[in-house]
């Protein structure tokens, strides 16, 4: 009897860990929505609810996550990301501080370089060096907010300033490029890996990562690999809006260096082959027990935590509870 508690006690455990590895990536139209479905989430097991910061009309991603800590209970909330350059690192620092004060140790901070061209076309911002960029960024963040206090006097950002108290939030960049994952390594706590294929994480991605921790003699921080889901028997369908995404992508300058990097050249030169392999690489699909399994191969593999984000098919509500229950049942 006492070994089948140990065994009951062991199986609980180990699935509330590849459930604490697996998050949802939340999109809404307006703040009421967002937090509906962030609470959602939490009534179906999920562990960890992201956001991006999205295009002109939606509110701030900071904001809403702070409303979403007063209406939920322990679910960590995440962004994924927010651009550095749109605010300057004390006003982060003080928002992530307003939910530290309601929220404590729920929030991971994820920020990161942004879209070129959507910060030159929204805010006549034109990026240099973004990675230096982001490294000053992100050392005055871990100043401030961990230690309360910055005296920071970099080539960017000249800082001295004390918040009140200090909230040690969770400090994560996103990462497409080997630069980015080797930076990752050596000054954030986690990297944020959008819509890269797995074996591009892990034969590449990972071995560079752990390089830069090991090179600031630091242990080496999680990936959080998000990938999308088409959660739909609809060979038709899924295959036209999956064939939608990866163009998408492949006509991102950023994605077509890390698909060209990955040894996807090809695809990002159009080859219908290369585009159906790289799709399948990239995009988990299935129905709800085929979905799982996937998810339960790619945490298996190597990959420290998921991000998942549902690509309607058929009917977007559905699916997207479908993809909660399979996560929730983790």
């Amino acid at each position: 009897m006492q070994q089948q508690d140990a065994l009951s006690q062991s199986s609980s455990l180990s699935a509330h860990s590849l459930r604490h590895r697996v998050g949802v990536l939340i999109q809404a139209r307006d703040t009421t929505e967002a937090i509906l479905r962030i609470r959602e989430a939490e009534h179906a097991g999920i562990q960890q609810a992201w956001m991006a910061m999205g295009g002109a009309g939606f509110a701030d991603v900071l904001t809403v996550l702070a409303i979403a800590a007063t209406q939920t209970e322990s679910i960590t909330l995440g962004t994924a990301i927010v651009p550095a350059y749109t605010r300057h690192p004390m006003v982060m620092a003080q928002q992530a501080l307003a939910i530290y004060d309601i929220a404590p140790e729920r929030l991971r901070l994820g920020v990161g370089s942004g879209n070129p061209l959507f910060l030159q076309n929204r805010y006549g911002l034109a990026q240099k060096a973004p990675l230096s960029y982001l490294k000053e960024y992100l050392e005055v963040l871990r100043g401030v907010l961990w230690e309360g206090k910055i005296n920071y006097q970099g080539e960017v950002f000249q800082v001295e300033d004390t918040l009140p108290r200090s909230a040690p939030t969770p400090l994560l960049i996103s990462t497409l490029g080997l630069k980015a994952f080797q930076l990752a390594g050596e000054i954030a706590d986690g990297a944020l890996a959008s819509f890269c294929p797995a074996p591009y994480l892990l034969d590449q991605a990972l071995p560079v990562l752990r390089a830069g921790a090991e090179k600031k003699s630091r242990p080496a921080p999680p990936v959080i690999a998000c990938l999308p889901v088409a959660i739909s028997q609809d060979e038709a369908a899924v295959s036209a809006a999956v064939s939608q995404l990866i163009q998408q992508l492949v006509h991102a300058s950023a994605h077509a260096r890390m698909f060209a990097q990955a040894g996807w050249a090809s695809a990002v030169h159009g080859d219908e082959a290369a585009l159906k392999a790289l799709a399948q690489a990239l995009v988990i699909i299935g129905n709800e027990v085929t979905v799982q399994e996937q998810i339960r191969e790619l945490l298996a593999s190597g990959l420290d935590e998921l991000l998942l984000l549902a690509i309607p098919i058929a009917d977007e509500a559905t699916e997207r509870k479908q993809l909660l229950n399979v996560i929730g049942s983790l």
